[in-house]
């Protein structure tokens, strides 16, 4: 059997990604590969040469790929902070922008031991579950109102309490009832929220309109009514010097910052970019 030369797998694997439409053809086509092979991406040029199989099995990949069928449902997971987490029909797939989030969240809560973290609208739990993977010293406690979403994220809780992370504690419940984590009222350091803010009617990829759960994606108010919600709620569980971080659509980078300026006990609130350089979510701090 002659083996074959992985690199132009790969190229013809981006190619195709390419003409289909999809964002990063060469990275996700890495990613495939990888995926196949049984490797970190970045051990990719250490494997020159692969068999006929292994090539066939990335042509599928990549076939099925470029049906817009989403990267994370093929591989099975979706990575941040280091964990993975399934997901599947039900439940929102979590972006790469969203580590960006993670990393602010973990970076406030360096010098506080046994901080309190609330996750809203936590989906497939992965932010969650990620503060619980790099603070095990961390209470972590997140909720959601879509039972299929907690579905998912329950079977996620599980499979990290069984690789031996802190568990976390997951509940279902809506972020505009005002008695949700009621008990926690000004004890908690950090409030992380990837709620539903796609303005209504905007046009969205097919891997988003075929595939995510509209309620998880889309929010009425121009995309704010949410998010409206979430700083209300951020606003009475953080501790003094809390804070708080919340993505939002790429339209937002005024109107979202502008909701957290106009509650006097929240201060420092500042607007980040993602990593194609647009407004993508919003902090601040609790007085």
């Amino acid at each position: 059997m002659k083996r074959l030369p992985l690199r132009l797998a790969m190229l013809e694997a981006a190619r195709i990604l390419e003409e289909a439409g999809v964002a990063s053809p060469r990275t996700e086509a890495e990613l495939i590969a990888a995926h196949v092979l049984g490797v970190e991406r970045g051990r990719l040029p250490l494997v020159p040469l692969v068999d006929p199989p292994v090539v066939e099995a990335i042509h599928r990949l990549v076939a099925e790929r470029s049906t817009r069928v989403p990267l994370q449902y093929l591989l099975g997971e979706a990575v941040m902070g280091g964990i993975g987490v399934r997901v599947g029909p039900g439940v929102f797939v979590p972006r790469p922008e969203t580590e960006l989030l993670l990393e602010w969240g973990l970076k406030l809560l360096k010098d506080r031991a046994h901080p309190v973290v609330v996750d809203l609208c936590t989906g497939s739990g992965v932010l969650a579950l990620a503060v619980a993977h790099a603070r095990p010293d961390a209470v972590v406690y997140a909720v959601d109102n879509d039972p299929d979403a907690l579905a998912w994220a329950r079977h996620n809780a599980d499979l990290r309490a069984e690789a031996g992370d802190t568990p976390i504690r997951l509940y279902s419940g809506d972020v505009t009832d005002d008695t949700v984590f009621a008990e926690l009222d000004g004890l908690v350091d950090l409030v992380l929220c990837n709620p539903p803010y796609v303005p209504q009617g905007t046009p969205v990829p097919p891997e988003v309109a075929d595939y995510d759960p509209p309620q998880a994606v889309f929010a009425a108010g121009g995309g704010l009514d949410v998010i409206r919600h979430v700083v209300t709620m951020a606003a009475r569980l953080l501790r003094p010097g809390g804070g708080v971080a919340i993505e939002h659509d790429d339209t937002h980078g005024q109107a979202v910052p502008a909701l957290l300026e106009a509650r006097r006990v929240l201060t420092d609130v500042v607007d980040h970019t993602d990593l194609a350089g647009r407004p993508r979510f919003v902090t601040a701090r609790r007085v």
